[in-house]
């Protein structure tokens, strides 16, 4: 097993007074040639939004985009006719293939909304555009990976699909527990990301945002020294 630590205060950020962003890969206008993606992961943001802001309309082509809510509710709009809110528990996707439009607002006009989006290539380009979300049972599963999102011809029906073979799983640990997770697909690597809390992988000790890139394994457990949320990406390494 390969391990790579990616400490919180490594990330590149922006301030914009209205968006407070953390960048694990590069984005905008921050560049590392060291952190251009992790296989075909190639976003995740970690953002911290003002009331009554929010990105207004935009575009994406060729992207599986999942938007998952940590705090507060952000509301979506898009070139599709889709149009909502979603909230802690819930996640959303959208392929944006051929390419699609869309808005994201702060659902509030005074609380901050704190969201986490990722990119991830799909394997397939081109194709319709599409948007779904679900909401997940996160906080009555305790110490136990919820799969939120699995590949599309690979889906049991229980998460929301993408075109690419990764599979996304959230969960929220006691203290002092362990879990030991095993890769879907052989050659995956795992992108964790360690929203809240503080755990142990292979002897590296991660808190608060930290995240790992692992890679050359089957399986690997995580120790859990605090009550912690964790978000754990299994993505191929090169594009099939």
């Amino acid at each position: 097993m390969t391990t790579q630590l990616f400490e919180s205060n490594t990330r590149g950020n922006a301030d914009f007074g209205w968006l407070k962003a953390n960048f694990s890969f590069s984005f905008g206008n921050y560049f590392n040639p060291e952190r251009l993606q992790f296989g075909m992961l190639r976003v995740l943001n970690d953002d911290t939004i003002a009331g009554g802001t929010g990105f207004g309309t935009h575009g994406h082509a060729n992207m599986e985009i999942i938007t998952i809510p940590l705090e507060g509710g952000l509301k979506h709009q898009d070139s599709m006719g889709n149009e909502g809110v979603i909230r802690f528990g819930e996640v959303q996707v959208m392929s944006a293939g051929s390419g699609v439009e869309h808005s994201e607002m702060n659902a509030s006009q005074k609380e901050e909304a704190k969201t986490l989006q990722l990119w991830v290539f799909p394997d397939i380009e081109n194709v319709s555009p599409r948007y779904d979300q679900k909401s997940f049972d996160i906080e009555n599963q305790i110490n136990t990976f919820v799969n939120i999102v699995s590949p599309n011809d690979q889906n049991d029906g229980n998460a929301l699909w993408v075109y690419q073979k990764t599979y996304f799983h959230l969960g929220i640990f006691d203290s002092n527990t362990s879990v030991t997770y095993k890769v879907k697909i052989p050659k995956n690597g795992i992108y964790l990301f360690l929203i809240e809390g503080k755990i142990e992988v292979n002897n590296n000790v991660l808190k608060a945002r930290d995240a790992m890139g692992i890679t050359d394994l089957d399986a690997f457990e995580i120790k859990i020294s605090s009550k912690s949320k964790i978000l754990l990406v299994e993505v191929p390494m090169n594009q099939s």
